[in-house]
Order: structure tokens, then sequence, then C-alpha cells
């Protein structure tokens, strides 16, 4: 009976799968029975190499990889998918879960190498430290000057709209949930935000889900201006842009900066394999130096906080704006500053 259940479920796995809006879908096959079913914010580009890595030194286990929007994620593991492992770049919809009672305990020596600003309960973990940076297209900025703090930016929009009309790129914080974690942490620690945001509103912003597709539209010269998208995928993006069309920029007022995250979730079918996955995540966050991986480690939290700046905090705090009454007002706000009439 156990071995008909199995095989239900997992003929019933591609249907899983299209029951979520998956972005991005790989396997990779392992000589064994098992199957570890990873659900991700992180873009096959950027999370590939880890993947292959743990493959190599695990070949008897299937490596099922599932890239959707944080919300998605967030709701997938509320309603009982069978994730072995979650890892969302949203760490309020993180905490949240793990808050829920959604995650399981894992302890491990590499767990007790973290520093204590990088876990919860041993049950949520960071692996990463990213900043939030502006992306700008040199051609459109041109002759313009170069912000470094939001109220330079504010002056260059203001003095400039027939430039930055309908090129101005930023989340639509109503779908992505990192995009409302960075707008929400922002909105607390500067009161530039708010004036930004109404001045872009002036200007017919472009909404988006993602920080990839911002940033390319960057690139490709329909945006002049790609704002809050995460600071890994723009410097991967530059990396590859020889022609020199795209820049980042690092507010100096302000930088919000996320902890990427992983869980286990409680409905993992393989939690001793989830548990070695997260190892491994954990062991290269906690490298000395970035490397060939796109993704920053933890250590890159020194150099940020030499600026001024230290990563949002993991705790109760952060749930703060994911109170039902907070979240209906806050995005009130944002739709009357975003979507001016």
């Amino acid at each position: 009976m156990r071995l008909a259940c199995i095989a239900v479920f997992l003929s019933l796995w591609p249907t899983l799968l299209a029951a979520l809006e998956v972005e991005e879908h790989r396997r990779y096959e392992g000589t064994g029975s098992r199957t570890l079913r990873i659900i991700s914010t992180a873009d096959l580009e950027v999370f590939a190499p880890v993947l292959e890595d743990f493959h190599a030194d695990n070949p008897g286990l299937t490596l099922d990889y599932a890239v959707a929007s944080s919300v998605e994620l967030h709701r997938a593991i509320r309603d009982g998918a069978r994730f072995d492992v979650a890892i969302s770049s949203a760490m309020d919809l993180q905490f949240q879960l793990v808050n829920d009672g959604y995650a399981r305990s894992h302890r491990s020596p590499v767990v007790d190498a973290l520093p204590d600003w990088a876990r919860w309960l041993d049950r949520i973990f960071a692996f990463t430290t990213e900043p939030a940076v502006v992306v700008i297209s040199t051609e459109r900025f041109a002759g313009l000057p170069v912000p470094t703090t939001r109220q330079d930016l504010i002056d260059v929009l203001r003095d400039n709209p027939e430039r930055f009309r309908d090129a101005i790129g930023t989340y639509d914080v109503r779908e992505s949930g990192l995009g409302y974690l960075f707008a929400t942490q922002e909105a607390r620690a500067t009161d530039a935000y708010w004036r930004l945001a109404e001045v872009m509103g002036r200007l017919d912003p472009r909404l988006y889900c993602c920080s990839g597709q911002m940033i390319d539209d960057v690139a490709e010269g329909r945006l002049a201006l790609a704002y809050n998208v995460l600071g890994s995928y723009a410097a991967e993006r530059v990396a590859r842009d020889s022609g020199g069309r795209v820049r980042i920029l690092r507010m100096t007022d302000f930088s919000n900066v996320i902890l990427r995250t992983a869980i286990i979730p409680s409905a993992s079918g393989d939690p001793q394999s989830a548990g070695r996955f997260v190892d491994r995540l954990l062991a290269i966050g906690l490298r000395d130096a970035p490397g060939d991986w796109a993704l920053p480690p933890l250590g890159e939290t020194r150099e940020i906080a030499r600026a001024g700046f230290g990563p949002i905090r993991l705790g109760p705090g952060l749930m703060v704006y994911l109170d039902p009454l907070n979240r209906q007002a806050f995005l009130r706000e944002w739709v009357n500053a975003i979507e001016q009439q």
C-alpha cells in the first residue's frame, strides 16, 4: 500500500508543479530512488553551480529544483506542498512560516558556526547578505549627475521628467514579496522613501515582479533605471555586459540588506537529505571569499557594515507589515503614490 501511495504521489508531481506559477524547473537525475525537492526564488542562472556541486557529491539523489516567486513559495509551503527545502529572499514571509510552525529544526556543526544574526531557533538559516541597489543605463544618464542619495535621485528625476517618463522600473509590491519587504523596511528607515515614490509615480513607472527582468530591461535600453534590485543579480549582469551599458549605484543615505534564507518545511519527506543540502548552502555562505558563485557570502556583511548599514534582522519585527491591517494601510498609501492619475 505504501509503495502504491508513493507511486500515486510521483505521478501527480508534474500536476502539483503546474498548480504553482513555476518560473523555471530543472531535474538532476540520480542513480537511486530518493528525490530532494527544492522550491526557491533564486534563478537557475545564479543557483545552478551549487546544485551541480551538491549533485556531484550525492549522485544517488535526484534533485528537483523549482523557481517560483516568494509569494507563490510561501503559499505552497502553507498549503502543505511536499518540498524538502524552501529558499527565499523574502525574509519576512520565511520567518512567518517558521513562526507558524511550518519549518523543522535542524542542528549540525555548520549551523553552530553561523553567527547568531544568521539563524533563528535552528529553523531558519541565512546564507547570503545582499544589498538592494539602483541599476542605471549609462546611455540614458549621459550628461546627468549620478545620484548617490535618494534626495539626489529625486532631484534628477524632477529636473528631467522627459528623460525618465515610462523609463523607471520598480517592484509591484502587491505581487512581489521581496519588493514588499524592501519597501516596508525602507519606509521605516527613511522619510525620503515616500517622497521618492511620489516623484516616480508622476513619471508612469513600470512595475515588475522580479529583479532579473528589471535589470535586463535597463541593459537593453527599455529602462533608464531600476530601483531596489538585488545587488547579486545586478553584479552578475554587469559582469556579462562588456559594453558598459549598465552601472550599479549604492545609495549612501540608506541601504536595505537582506538575508537570503533556507528552511526545511515540516512536510519534507526527506529531512535528512534536506539537512545535508542546507549544510552545503551554509558552508558556501560562510566561505571567506566570494569565489565563482554569483550569490555573495555572509562575510560581505563586514564590508556593508563599514558603510554604516547592517542586514535586516531575523526576528518577530519582520512580521509587523504582514499583519493584514498594516499591509492594507501600506498598500493603500503605496498605490496612491505610485499609480497617480
